[in-house]
């Protein structure tokens, strides 16, 4: 321990100096941190501060709740969606047209046979014949393309027609 007295009285010059030195350039080494982190704390208050002069936790929860009624909103539009689908499944989609002359004694193609189908062949089929003196019209259900009253070809005819469209 004495000899480590005697060394730091006979070195006690460069050993101030050494000191002095290594506070000088802690404290510069202080300064340079100071300054940097006053330059990193404007840039965290610039963006903590947002847009418009909302800080970064009102912006986010912002955007948030923006999300939040975007989801909400696209859940009724898929409901919607679907509700359409479903409808659009079982509305009439094809027709199928056939006009024709019912009777000899007359012209102009006045009967006509129409299919109305849906997308799987279910509908109906409406037959108008027209004669000189009367009008009949008949109305038979479609199911899957085929129907269980006898069909005329005509009718036939007019649901093959909605069938390939």
């Amino acid at each position: 321990m004495e000899q480590a007295l005697i060394v730091i009285k006979s070195n006690n010059e460069i050993l101030t100096l050494i000191s002095l030195f290594a506070a000088a350039l802690s404290l510069l080494l202080l300064f340079i941190n100071l300054f940097r982190t006053g330059r990193l704390m404007k840039r965290y208050k610039v963006m903590m501060r947002g847009a418009q002069g909302q800080d970064l936790e009102q912006v986010l929860n912002t955007y948030m709740s923006k999300v939040d009624a975007s989801l909400a909103k696209t859940e009724e539009v898929r409901q919607a969606y679907t509700e359409i689908m479903t409808m659009a499944k079982n509305s009439i989609q094809n027709v199928g047209v056939v006009r024709y002359n019912a009777f000899d004694d007359t012209g102009s193609d006045l009967s006509f046979a129409v299919a109305l189908l849906n997308h799987r062949g279910d509908g109906l089929v409406i037959s108008s014949l027209f004669g000189r003196n009367e009008t009949r019209t008949y109305a038979k259900p479609v199911t899957n393309g085929v129907s269980d009253y006898p069909l005329s070809g005509e009718e036939e005819q007019a649901i093959k027609k909605a069938l390939n469209k």
